[in-house]
């Protein structure tokens, strides 16, 4: 077997697979990410050395102890994480999804922002950069603003922290929730009234009654803004499913006395500039599965996976019962398919990316701050 180590990955030399999905890492610094720089390795094939590190910066080192294969990993370098994904994408067919209803929704929600006292962006905790929406600080002026990271059971704690101080080095107010369970629900609701607090002040000044805090939600498709409507109603106001694309319209619905809310559909940009940024979107099911190839989804999905120390590829392995040489994650699925679904890639593909979005890999973020 041929080892190449002028990537990063290590594979044996290709019998007949051929893919648009590259493999190994960029052999060169990508002006893009600054950060990031390539290396260079030797080996001698002549006697196995007990240690064969994966070329290019803080990457698993996999050792041999006996009869047992471990892996050792150090913690994860997210900018290199940031350029891989970018040289792994920029061959693939871009990823654009803008359904009809959401130019609509676009308009009409520049139009009730200005009857909104607060604003409550939820966002997807896994890629929080990713689920922001490039016009959103332009649409909010000075409105006051909560930020809100949901699914925040599918992150683990050194991520929530991290996030916690960007945010908090921002200024901005964050609540962490799981719209599913409801936890950081009344938090988010006592932040949005007393954010707003001074709205009624005003109106006694000039005379006028009190009436309920405005708090529109908004955020990408699938983020779970209505299922936290719900929670925070404690009751089934606004249809929710794991999908993008449920919610279709504005609809303003009252909690209690002091506050209303107000459920938008998801809104994402005409256009997705940055496709890492879309593939993480098509990872964790924010944007619409006809947009993107599944199989070329899971296979990145997988190679980023097993640069994570939490995960890393012996897991998959051992979790999938397939062995691949190296980290390639398009034979990892082509082997999937050959063992478990008579040799169907989207099948495969699909499972991979349905046990990732079902927590079965653990609390794994796919961004952190830079």
């Amino acid at each position: 077997m041929t080892l190449q180590l002028s990537g990063r990955w290590l594979l044996p030399r290709p019998h007949v697979y051929t893919h648009s999905i590259h493999c190994r890492t960029s052999p060169y610094p990508n002006p893009k990410f600054p950060q990031t720089r390539a290396l260079s390795a030797t080996a001698s094939l002549s006697s196995p050395p007990p240690t064969i590190q994966i070329v290019g910066g803080k990457t698993p080192t996999w050792r041999e102890n006996g009869s047992v294969t471990e892996a050792v990993e150090d913690e994860i370098d997210w900018a290199e994480m940031d350029a891989d994904l970018y040289y792994w994408t920029r061959a693939l067919r871009p990823v654009q999804w803008y359904p009809g209803h959401i130019a609509k929704t676009e308009k009409e929600l520049k139009e009730q922002l200005k009857l909104i006292d607060v604003v409550i962006e939820v966002r997807d905790a896994r890629i929080p950069l990713s689920t922001t929406h490039p016009q959103m600080d332009l649409w909010l002026g000075n409105r006051k603003r909560i930020l809100v990271l949901n699914r925040e059971d599918m992150i683990s704690t050194a991520d929530r922290n991290a996030w916690a101080m960007h945010f908090s080095r921002q200024g901005t107010k964050v609540v962490f929730s799981n719209g599913q369970l409801g936890m950081g629900t009344m938090k988010l609701s006592r932040l949005a009234k007393s954010l707003a607090a001074g709205v009624n002040v005003k109106r006694r000044g000039k005379g006028l009654l009190p009436r309920p805090v405005r708090a529109g939600i908004v955020g990408y498709p699938n983020v779970g803004k209505s299922s936290l409507i719900n929670r925070l109603l404690k009751r089934r106001m606004c249809p929710a499913a794991p999908r993008p694309g449920v919610t279709r319209e504005l609809k303003w619905v009252r909690f209690g006395k002091d506050l209303e809310l107000l459920d938008s559909p998801g809104i994402l940009p005409m256009r997705i500039n940055d496709q890492a940024t879309a593939i993480k979107l098509a990872i964790c099911d924010d944007i619409g599965e006809r947009s993107y190839d599944v199989a070329d989804v899971a296979a990145i999905l997988v190679q980023m996976l097993a640069k994570l120390p939490t995960v890393g590829m012996k897991a998959l392995q051992n979790r999938y019962k397939v062995d691949v040489d190296g980290q390639c994650g398009k034979m990892l699925i082509e082997k999937l398919a050959l063992r478990l679904f008579n040799g169907d890639v989207h099948q495969a593909a699909f499972r991979v990316l349905s046990d990732f979005r079902k927590g079965k890999f653990g609390w794994v973020a796919l961004e952190r701050p830079r």
